[in-house]
């Protein structure tokens, strides 16, 4: 009973012409819910109930109820309800909630009151459907009241998630998808021009909010990463608007971060914008469908200076004849709209003092003014006065969706009311709930668009994306493509356009780090889109930009650190063809062939004394092992197999091993024969001279380790993989696993050059023309310092150890030829006649003196 007295009170007021500014009546009565002004005054000041006082008339709003009127009064002249007429009522909002709950309760009061009850199924109010609200905010609210008496609100413009939530809102329907779309077009759409860094500045609305929330979730899907997020108060008389203003426009200069996008009132992007004008920020700026159309903010001063806009509408379409409507702008007979008549002031009427340096109060703000036609003093009656304003300055074909809207309303009402082609049998009276019912089931085609509802009450029909390309000093939208719902995905028109950050078709960047490379992989900072290039390491490749991980090369490839491919590894060896080893052929091809000009030079001389002395046999043995010395050298070159491996170490053993044999016979003989010896130990070391013998069972040992080298731990080719920063797998020997029968070989014949250098060493002060103890000393010194040198180096650098073992072989070799063979050879040359007689050794028994020979 209390809430049918304030009704009645408040319906004793000329609550129709006050609050709700345009009406027509009709059979059915249509709710119009739309601003025509963008706020309500001093709202933060409110203390009393008293009437909400509006400002700032909305033009762009103003056109979309409009488009729904004329919708309206075109299908009562088409007679598609035959024999039913539509009315309408049309309230303002305001821009304001609390002022929309208030129009709502004017709507559904039956006889200036309405009724509480505890059953409402069969409440039947004027008012059977209502259009609107433009802003998620005021639908949100509006929608909960409805829920109580189940009247359908049928909005174009809302697209708020929550809205989907039909246990909160059953009574809601739109001709829009929802904001989870949008979002997901969003993303994909900084995912498509590779922005991952991006700001975004939004409204604390119920949409702004709804909104932010499922874009955070679809730029994680996407890889977009947020470098900053700014909430601004969506009240337009905010006392703290300005301030907030100017601290989202110093954190969009301060970030590097090129693309924000804005999910705001048109009237709060215009705020914006003056500041970017102002400080001349550039900036790429995506639109949410609140101002991706917004006709206002194409034509502000210095608009071209912000840089690109771009963005997601709702599908638009042109209509001529409301185009001619708009042109012969009236009231419809039979009712009354105060929004015309105000717009007809503002665009006709003189007001001429407004344009002075101190306008009265009166007088519309700046951006109103600009309104004012220009011949507006020479008219007399501006009610009367109509022009093509509103077709040329604003955007007509966003009012689409309003359109559609009208017509799934009579869609539904011909079957609520059982029309045909010539009459409606329905009862006119019904209650909304009924019309609800039908208008979920409803189905059409308008202008070519399959229109439905999904059983959230939410239209499918996805969105244009829309660029704002430069028309002189203003804008104007361009569709470049569109995104489906369905399929979720954006299909571009295929001709390209010129941004105008870039001056080209290349987008702008906007990456929190720089593209990786091929060759390098992301390490992540602390957020995900943030992050330091690294190489690949060896082993690992990427080939793509901006890797997470770097990829394993497959099996039998490698790389090197940094690369974004893999190759197989090179086979290195020393080849017959590289400069070092043709070195080493042509020494160990010269080493031989000295050894055959010698050995033919000490056959041809052989009866001359220089020849005699050398002994002929075992200089021939010599010359053997030297030869098999010089051949094991080529088995070092060329590409290494097993038996190579084994061979060459062999070979090489046993050759130097028989050769230092000889020598140590030398040696030991001229040790025997000229060095004092007590009568003790001369006999048992001149028992021991034996040559054949010492040749045999010296070299033969050297046999026997050789064979058990091979035996126990045999060389072998080293199939152990290269350094990992080598792409060349080297094929070398490896001499066993221990190294331990290797070591042993070049100990042994170590030992036996050490037992020659002494024996030389001790009998050196014989007169040298008895004696090679010179030679002997100088070439097995030799020998020890190119081993010495050699085993360090050939520990250290094992890559290296096959040439540095094959020129130690060759240095030593050549020593003893130029020490042993060469000198002979030259004294046999000589011709010299009368030279030493061969040594013999001394006998100190009874018994002759014995030969020395071989």
């Amino acid at each position: 009973m209390i809430l049918s007295s304030v009704l009645a009170s408040v319906g004793g007021c000329d609550f129709a012409q006050s609050v709700c500014g345009a009406h027509t009546p009709g059979d059915v009565i249509l709710g119009i819910l739309l601003p025509c002004h963008q706020k309500v005054n001093a709202i933060h000041e409110r203390i009393r109930p008293e009437t909400f006082h509006c400002s700032d008339f909305d033009p762009q709003s103003f056109v979309r109820s409009l488009a729904t009127i004329h919708e309206i009064e075109k299908i009562n002249a088409a007679g598609f309800l035959p024999g039913v007429r539509l009315g309408y009522l049309m309230c303002d909002t305001c821009s304001y909630a609390s002022k929309a709950l208030q129009n709502v309760v004017h709507m559904l009061a039956v006889n200036g009151s309405l009724t509480a009850a505890c059953n409402y199924t069969d409440f039947r109010p004027g008012i059977k459907i209502i259009l609107g609200a433009q802003y998620s905010e005021e639908s949100i609210a509006v929608a909960r009241l409805l829920n109580v008496y189940m009247v359908p609100l049928l909005s174009s413009t809302s697209s708020s998630p929550e809205l989907s939530d039909k246990l909160r809102y059953p009574g809601f329907i739109r001709t829009i998808p929802s904001d989870i779309h949008q979002t997901k077009a969003l993303a994909k759409l900084m995912s498509h021009y590779h922005w991952n860094w991006v700001g975004v500045v939004y409204g604390d609305d119920d949409y702004g909010k709804a909104a932010f929330d499922s874009f955070l979730r679809d730029a994680g899907a996407n890889n977009v990463c947020l470098a900053y997020q700014e909430v601004v108060p969506h009240y337009l008389d905010h006392e703290n608007n300005e301030q907030r203003i100017q601290q989202v426009a110093q954190q969009i200069r301060s970030s590097k971060a090129q693309v924000v996008l804005l999910i705001l009132k048109a009237e709060l992007v215009e705020l914006l914008f003056k500041e970017m004008i102002r400080t001349s920020t550039t900036r790429t700026w995506i639109a949410s469908d609140i101002w991706s159309r917004s006709s206002a903010l194409a034509q502000m001063d210095g608009i071209n200076r912000v840089g690109d806009i771009l963005g997601f509408a709702f599908v638009a379409g042109k209509s001529e004849s409301f185009d001619n409507y708009l042109r012969n702008l009236s009231a419809t007979p039979g009712g009354y709209n105060h929004f015309i008549e105000e717009y007809k002031n503002l665009r006709f009427n003189c007001l001429s003092e407004c344009f002075s340096s101190e306008p009265p109060s009166y007088c519309p703000s700046p951006d109103l003014l600009k309104i004012k036609s220009g011949n507006a003093c020479d008219l007399k009656d501006p009610q009367e006065q109509n022009d093509d304003y509103l077709v040329t300055a604003l955007d007509t074909s966003e009012t689409f969706l309003h359109r559609v809207a009208v017509w799934a309303t009579a869609n539904a009402l011909k079957k609520l009311l059982k029309c045909n082609n010539s009459s409606c049998s329905g009862d006119i009276n019904f209650a909304p709930w009924e019309l609800l019912r039908e208008l979920k089931e409803v189905e059409f085609t308008y202008d070519n668009l399959n229109v439905h509802f999904d059983k959230n009450g939410d239209s499918i029909n996805g969105y244009d994306l829309v660029l704002w390309e430069r028309s002189g000093q203003q804008r104007r939208f361009r569709k470049i493509g569109t995104y489906q719902v369905l399929n979720e995905e954006i299909e571009f028109d295929g001709e390209d356009f010129t941004w105008y950050s870039t001056g080209n078709i290349t987008a702008p960047r906007s990456r929190c780090s720089e593209s990786c490379t091929g060759g390098s992989e992301k390490k992540i900072l602390n957020v995900t889109c943030c992050y330091n290039c690294t190489q690949c390491g060896e082993g690992m490749y990427s080939e793509d930009p901006d890797p997470n991980n770097c990829k394993t090369c497959p099996s039998g490839t490698w790389s090197l650190k940094g690369w974004d491919h893999c190759e197989p590894r090179s086979e290195s060896y020393l080849g017959w063809s590289e400069p070092h080893p043709i070195v080493v052929i042509a020494a160990s091809a010269l080493g031989i062939l000295l050894l055959l000009v010698t050995l033919i030079i000490f056959l041809v001389y052989r009866d001359s004394p220089a020849i005699k002395k050398a002994e002929l046999k075992l200089s021939c043995v010599m010359k053997v092992g030297m030869a098999a010395s010089f051949v094991s050298v080529l088995c070092f070159l060329g590409k290494p197999s097993v038996h190579l491996c084994r061979a060459r170490q062999v070979v090489y053993a046993m050759g130097f091993t028989l050769c230092v044999s000889c020598i140590l016979v030398k040696a030991y003989r001229t040790f025997l024969a000229f060095v004092p010896l007590d009568h003790i130990t001369s006999k048992p070391l001149h028992r021991l001279y034996r040559p054949s013998w010492i040749v045999s069972v010296l070299t033969s040992v050297q046999g026997i380790i050789c064979l058990l080298w091979m035996i126990f731990d045999s060389p072998d080719i080293d199939d152990t993989l290269p350094s990992q920063q080598s792409m060349e797998k080297i094929f070398q020997c490896t001499e066993g696993e221990t190294y331990i029968g290797f070591g042993i070989m070049l100990g042994y014949m170590g030992l036996l050059v050490l037992v020659c250098f002494l024996l030389a060493f001790k009998g050196r002060k014989v007169p040298q023309e008895n004696s090679e103890t010179g030679y002997i000393i100088f070439s097995m010194l030799m020998y020890l310092f190119v081993w010495v040198c050699f085993i360090p180096v050939y520990i250290t650098r094992n890559e290296e150890g096959t040439i540095v073992q094959a020129s130690a072989i060759l240095v030593s070799s050549y020593g003893i030829i130029f020490c042993h063979f060469l000198p002979k050879c030259y004294e046999a040359l000589r011709g010299s006649n009368s030279g030493p007689q061969p040594i013999r050794l001394r006998n100190n028994t009874t018994r002759g003196s014995r030969s020395s020979s071989f």
